[in-house]
């Protein structure tokens, strides 16, 4: 039996063993989106910027401009002139005002157009200034400290396994990497290991074919030795691949890009013209990752002395236009509200320039959050310059925002994940606490957000009573379930039956014969669901187990 499968299995198995005071609280632990509309198509698409950003060229601290400059002598945006920085927002308070390195225009028009907002210095509590630790901590959801989230599985893979289970076994990967030839460690489950795959290098049109064409039908018999284990899973991941490459290259084929849209001939921008030409085909892929390197900018961050020209100025150039182009694409094509994307870095650079027209490791960054649902605006201050002194080598330390805090966020509050699916996929236990209770209110719309407004107590009826008129029997069901009243006036109900990421699964309206409603089930995956019940205006939900 294959190791997915057993796994499987085992889930179905273990709700079986449960009693049933164990079943019933399990029933109270999860909270239903209803009456949000279909979520199931939201995405997140997260741009890397390989490397460690500059952070302090890239938002320029406005109210510690002298500090700034004294700092970067040679390498600082000017403050006037052509090449000045771009003030992001007069309104702003003193300690918030930032100008933008004047390569990003495509960022400030996202944010006024609203569809922007500026994390200000977001990194970890023991930040590692090694290239490889640093994105591994990134990747697996830790801290610096230790890695008790696990250091052999990537934050995202938990997520979709927690989150997605019903669609780890489906036709189409529930990530999309590109840009790096490397498989991310993020998209690695605990459990499930094919989750995602990596497209870089591929003409996403022909990838199936391509994919098909490598190699002829797999032996008949499987050795029973540690070769035919190797075996079994090579055989595995060739199918997993062929599936996969058959639904990007289908929805590659059935999509399309706005005709507004007018990509540059770059890598990130053939990246993310990609993603959306995908998304536009109807993949049903969660989550996207696209990268863009030489952010590593220890020499030649600008050409010459006082010049902003350089490798900077390049990729925030490329950065900035790829994702407002991006943004605009999906939004011409109705597809922006169920998108929201970030930037993120493995670390920042530290605040003194170091004598190569350049900037060496350093703690922290800002991150950008971007798309229609997102509440444009800026979050946190800007840093305080004198923290980098001799001392501690330049350094700006004080982490305003854990990079996990602003994914907790747009995991709930956007996607819709519970508290349980959020401390699975990180949890911080350098002080024990959930990131749930972490989380940024400001950053998604009430619009958009599922924590304004959507998410019921599912635990009593709506209305003032915590008395229900129907009884929901059996529970957990199997394939049939049954809603008894005891009160005769009322004839029967209207019903709509959701998983618990409120994905409307079935609905219907039925007669009551002797008090009593059938609801036939279609055939559904074991787990939790909410029977939402409507009867003479009054409206009850209902918590339900499918064994």
């Amino acid at each position: 039996m294959k190791r997915r499968n057993f796994i499987k299995l085992a889930t179905a198995t273990s709700a079986l063993g449960l009693m049933p005071l164990e079943i019933n609280a399990l029933l109270k632990t999860v909270d239903l989106p209803i009456d949000c509309g279909d979520i199931s198509n939201r995405k997140l698409v997260l741009v890397n910027l390989v490397g460690g950003n500059d952070g302090l060229n890239t938002t320029v601290p406005i109210n510690e401009y002298d500090k700034y400059a004294n700092l970067r002598p040679t390498i600082k945006i000017p403050n006037s002139g052509a090449n000045s920085f771009i003030t992001l927002d007069a309104t702003l308070s003193g300690n918030r005002q930032l100008g933008l390195h004047p390569a990003l225009t495509g960022f400030k028009s996202l944010y006024d157009a609203g569809e922007l907002r500026i994390l200000q210095s977001v990194g970890y509590p023991s930040q590692n200034k090694s290239h490889f630790a640093s994105k591994d901590i990134y990747s697996t959801g830790n801290d610096g400290n230790s890695w008790n989230n696990g250091n052999d599985s990537g934050w995202i893979g938990r997520f979709m396994e927690k989150f997605y289970p019903e669609e780890t076994e489906a036709a189409y990967p529930l990530g999309v990497q590109m840009g790096s030839s490397k498989t991310e460690l993020g998209f690695h489950g605990a459990e499930e290991h094919g989750l995602s795959i990596n497209i870089t290098g591929q003409d996403p049109a022909g990838f199936f074919t391509e994919i098909s064409s490598l190699g002829g039908d797999p032996p008949s018999t499987i050795p029973n030795s540690d070769f035919g284990t190797e075996l079994d899973y090579i055989i595995d991941v060739n199918k997993t691949s062929n599936k996969y490459s058959k639904a990007i290259s289908e929805a590659f084929d059935k999509g399309k890009n706005a005709v507004t849209a007018t990509y540059e001939d770059n890598d990130l921008s053939n990246q993310l013209k990609t993603v959306a030409r995908l998304i536009s085909g109807g993949l049903q892929s969660k989550v996207y990752l696209v990268s863009i390197g030489g952010f590593d900018t220890h020499d030649s961050q600008i050409e010459t002395n006082g010049d902003i020209k350089g490798k900077h100025h390049e990729l925030l150039t490329e950065v900035s236009n790829a994702v407002e182009t991006f943004i605009n694409d999906v939004n011409d094509q109705n597809l922006g509200d169920d998108i929201v994307g970030l930037t993120y870095s493995e670390f920042g650079r530290k605040a003194k320039e170091n004598g190569n027209l350049g900037t060496d490791h350093g703690e922290i960054a800002p991150m950008f959050i971007f798309g229609k649902p997102v509440n444009g605006g800026v979050s946190g201050v800007n840093v305080d310059l004198s923290e980098a002194t001799d001392d501690n080598n330049y350094q700006i330390e004080t982490i305003q925002f854990d990079y996990r805090q602003t994914i907790a966020t747009l995991l709930q509050d956007y996607l819709g994940a519970s508290d349980t699916v959020i401390d699975n996929t990180f949890f911080n236990y350098s002080n024990n606490q959930s990131f749930i209770n972490q989380k940024i209110p400001e950053l998604i719309k009430d619009s958009h957000s599922i924590a304004t407004g959507c998410i019921v107590d599912t635990s009593i009826p709506e209305g003032n009573s915590n008395e229900k008129k129907w009884f929901v029997y059996p529970n957990p069901f199997t394939d049939r379930l049954n809603l008894n009243t005891l009160q005769e006036e009322l004839p029967g109900v209207n019903y709509k039956l959701y998983n618990y990421r409120g994905k409307l699964i079935t609905q219907g309206a039925k007669q009551s014969i002797n008090n009593t409603v059938l609801i036939d089930m279609p055939d559904l995956a074991s787990g939790i669901y909410f029977l939402q019940v409507e009867s003479s205006g009054v409206t009850e939900n209902h918590k339900v187990f499918r064994l």
